[in-house]
């Protein structure tokens, strides 16, 4: 796992219990795909902090704000929502969605394709800790290309292996 929680995932083709050495070209190559990408995910988060900071008009939103005041008064203990709360719910939306996006894509670019499939999205949420809580909405499907972790894992691997991470079988 690295610095900001996220997992990392086997090289393509190569079972989890084959050594990363045996196959140094591979290796290297993953090394400096996964470097490539913690760059763009830097420059994405760089690039989203100065768009916030140089927003000042805050009356055009991409996601329908009506739509975000409805779901949040879903929660029968939600009685009074201040004018604020819906765009701050916006902006974090439209970020999480970037985020995800930017992940699946990457998934795509490493499997040769030019278009993000629901696979990508199943894959940039088993590879990153963070997106956990997405694991059960969003299943992997089997028999699919590989997403970059082993099929199944009924246990969690030992502690200090790389490839650690739960898959929960339904």
């Amino acid at each position: 796992m690295d610095q900001q929680g996220h997992g990392s995932q086997a090289p393509m083709g190569v079972g989890a219990n084959v050594p990363y050495q045996a196959y140094p070209q591979l290796y290297h190559h993953q090394q400096q795909q996964q470097q490539q990408q913690q760059q763009q995910l830097q420059m994405f988060w760089a690039d989203q902090y100065r768009e916030i900071d140089q927003t000042s008009d805050f009356k055009n939103h991409s996601l329908p704000l009506a739509r975000i005041k409805k779901i949040m008064k879903a929660d029968e203990d939600v009685r009074m929502i201040a004018a604020e709360a819906p765009v701050v719910f916006a902006r974090a939306c439209e970020m999480f969605i970037l985020e995800l996006t930017h992940r699946s894509w990457a998934h795509a670019e490493e499997n040769k394709r030019r278009t993000l499939q629901k696979n990508d999205i199943a894959a940039a949420i088993t590879r990153t800790d963070v997106f956990d809580f997405l694991v059960d909405i969003v299943p992997r499907e089997e028999g699919n290309e590989d997403i970059g972790r082993p099929s199944v894992m009924t246990a969690p691997a030992p502690a200090g292996d790389p490839l650690a991470y739960y898959y929960i079988q339904q």
